[in-house]
């Protein structure tokens, strides 16, 4: 009998950079204590001048592949989900599958599906897997910040890329059940040439995270006949501090089970890497036998659903790189309103 499909190695990656909501309110005169309070989140990660989803990507993807020990060369497949690919024509994965030194005999696609594209690319991943056409896949979320100067989404989009490797040997996680829910629900967009996306208001609580959430997570325990208390760890997008504790909350989780996970009240909304290195934050804290149970949320819209069980490999894989934690423990450098402005291009020159 074959082994289960599972995740073998993970990595993540978050900028040094970071900007107080404090500051991004100072910026434009508003209260501060408001903005703070409504998204429960102090700072946010940002990218630097030189850096892009691409580069973020190879930084997470090079961990990944150093945790599992596997030879690159293995690789069959990459998708990068991402909703700041830095080309509207160009391959996001043929550049970072060349940096990482994969065969050239792979097949590359860039995804989009707003917040979740990152998951998007984890579930395509474990079902070529699973169906044998991939000895070993790669799932990739990369984002860097978008919000139009003055936006409210300037308060929480962040940058930061979170990686995994799915196949059969080595699995630190086995993937025990996956779903996915989709509706036209316009919550969120960008058309081509816009430079910053756009939000639908009050289409982006209720009916668009809350409804797509809840129906894939009460799906996804119908589908498993798991249990809340099954689970050590859930984690759900974070598109601010409240929402994911609320989602846990209405299905039943308590906030303990979703503390591990929870990253946006220090880093921001990173979008397509959200629910991922939440999932990377639980990885590096998880004990061997605990279930994971993992739903995302992307803008459009729709929800991913995961049940992941801990192996007793993951302590010696989790050694072999830096945790979440440690990345966030490492110095940072805090950016004023100018410097993010031109760190983020906010500015259009003549000559851009």
């Amino acid at each position: 009998m074959k082994d289960p499909v599972g995740i073998v190695g993970y990595g993540a990656y978050i900028p040094r950079y970071r900007i107080k909501t404090s500051e991004v309110a100072r910026a434009w005169g508003w209260e501060a204590q408001a903005y703070r309070k409504g998204l429960g989140m102090e700072e946010k990660s940002v990218a630097a001048r030189d850096q892009d989803c691409i580069t973020l990507a190879v930084e997470a993807a090079r961990r990944a592949i150093r945790r599992g020990g596997t030879d690159p060369a293995k690789i069959g497949a990459i998708y990068i989900g991402s909703e700041s690919h830095p080309y509207a024509v160009k391959s996001s994965g043929t550049v970072v599958s060349e940096a990482i030194g994969t065969s050239r005999w792979i097949h590359a696609a860039d995804l989009e599906f707003a917040c979740k594209a990152g998951t998007e690319a984890m579930y395509l991943c474990s079902r070529l897997v699973e169906a044998g056409a991939a000895e070993c896949a790669l799932a990739i979320g990369s984002d860097t910040a978008q919000g139009a100067p003055g936006d409210p989404l300037e308060f929480a989009t962040a940058a930061g890329a979170a990686a995994f490797l799915f196949g059969r040997e080595g699995a630190v996680a086995t993937m025990d059940a996956s779903l996915s829910y989709a509706s036209d629900t316009p919550d969120f967009w960008r058309r081509e040439g816009e430079r910053f996306p756009r939000h639908g208001g009050r289409f982006t609580g209720e009916p668009g995270y809350f409804h797509h959430t809840m129906t894939a997570g009460r799906k996804l325990l119908e589908q498993t006949g798991l249990k809340v208390g099954d689970f050590a760890h859930a984690i759900f997008h974070q598109p601010n501090g409240k929402f994911p504790v609320r989602a846990g909350e209405l299905l039943g989780f308590s906030k303990e089970q979703c503390r591990a996970g929870l990253l946006s009240p220090r880093i921001g909304n990173v979008y397509s890497a959200a629910s991922p290195l939440g999932l990377c934050a639980v990885l590096d804290a998880a004990k061997p036998g605990q279930k994971i149970f993992m739903v995302s949320y992307g803008s459009g819209a729709g929800s991913d659903g995961f049940v992941f069980t801990v192996t007793g490999r993951i302590a010696e894989v989790r050694s072999r790189g830096p945790t979440v934690e440690e990345i966030l423990s490492r110095p940072t450098v805090q950016l004023d309103y100018t410097r993010y402005a031109r760190f983020r291009s906010k500015i259009a020159r003549e000559e851009d």
